[in-house]
């Protein structure tokens, strides 16, 4: 029989953050960013089977019965949580495990941009921290949370969908709510979140209209709001938020955007030269001319006010990946694959920097 926890706490043991188990197969564990297979003999359905029977929680067998995936978290002793998805592939049972750490990272430790910081300490607005999935957003996000933990008194009500970092009070008040267990859905804690004498407000993800609303609502009242969205740059992220409304609102959205965004972070996640991984970070930061653009719906601009906004905290990706490179952090081969214009950064790392976004600016 598949002993799933001696088997996760192994897979942690190497330092493993993924674990995926498929019927047929060997099990596979993502190291480093890559994945391996292990020796050890190919699961049989019934393994997952049995799997699936011991972790899932009772409060979602139902629903993953008439779905076919379920989303939660499964606690290991001396191994940590893991976030796991339980789904159905070709007719068989296979899980994906995301080991969560039980040390909340910091800023520094994740060699995040200082700025990041000063965005933490934000009074009020919408902060939104973009990417594709597995780019580390959830863990961006926990660090900034760490960091107002250790500095100043908040009350602070996160809705997750799992936990993924379990927070100890230090400066702040922290609740966490774990959908399925403490709430039934988002909408139902968002319904009542304003009631709960939030300073800060962390939503695990900006998924519909009323997610967003709700934001909008608690940035506008005077509340910091923090989330996360997938998008593959910080001004794509502006575009994804309008779609989730029907065209005839998006004018509306952009004002609304232009009055109560903080800031958009986006990052991808590049193999470093002293191995692990290493953050590739943009960073976009309502100025005056971002709100400008947004107003105007000039969206197409702002990668441009973000590569001259570099006294304001700003920076594209590939700003960000030059840095990296010329620090050793990062190969340049790996660099330019991550890059948003390989060609462009190229020329930078020739000495050669053309003064584009200044001249585009100045047409607005």
């Amino acid at each position: 029989m598949f002993q799933i926890d001696d088997f996760l706490r192994q897979a942690v043991t190497l330092g493993a953050s993924d674990v995926h188990l498929k019927a047929g197969q060997s099990p596979y564990l993502r190291l480093h960013s890559e994945l391996t297979t292990i020796d050890s003999p190919p699961l049989t359905e019934a393994d997952l089977v049995e799997v699936i029977q011991q972790i899932l929680p009772h409060h979602l067998q139902k629903s993953y019965e008439e779905q076919h995936e379920a989303d939660f978290s499964h606690s290991v002793e001396n191994a940590g949580r893991f976030r796991v998805n339980a789904f159905m592939s070709q007719g068989m049972p296979a899980l994906a495990f995301r080991h969560v750490k039980t040390k909340v990272p910091t800023v520094d430790e994740l060699n995040l941009p200082l700025c990041i910081k000063t965005i933490a300490e934000s009074k009020r607005g919408i902060v939104i921290v973009s990417g594709a999935t597995g780019s580390g957003k959830s863990t961006t996000l926990a660090a900034m949370l760490n960091h107002m933990n250790e500095t100043e008194p908040l009350r602070v009500i996160t809705i997750e969908d799992p936990i993924e970092y379990l927070f100890i009070d230090k400066k702040c008040v922290i609740s966490q709510r774990e959908v399925g267990l403490d709430t039934m859905s988002f909408q139902a804690a968002l319904k009542h979140v304003l009631r709960q004498d939030p300073d800060v407000i962390v939503i695990g993800e900006m998924r519909d209209q009323t997610t967003f609303r709700t934001a909008l609502s608690a940035a506008e009242t005077g509340h910091l709001v923090l989330t996360t969205l997938h998008s593959g740059t910080a001004a794509i992220a502006v575009q994804r938020l309008l779609e989730l409304f029907p065209a005839s609102e998006w004018d509306q959205i952009r004002l609304n955007l232009a009055s109560n965004l903080q800031a958009v972070i986006c990052q991808r996640l590049i193999k470093g030269n002293q191995g692990g991984v290493v953050p590739a970070v943009e960073i976009m930061i309502n100025t005056p001319t971002v709100r400008k653009l947004l107003e105007k719906n000039k969206l197409d601009v702002l990668p441009a006010a973000i590569e001259t906004g570099k006294e304001d905290g700003m920076q594209t990706f590939n700003q960000s990946i030059y840095t990296l490179i010329k620090t050793g952090m990062i190969s340049q081969e790996e660099g330019m694959t991550y890059a948003t214009n390989p060609q462009a950064l190229r020329m930078n790392l020739q000495g050669i920097f053309l003064d584009e976004s200044n001249r585009i600016l100045a047409t607005i």
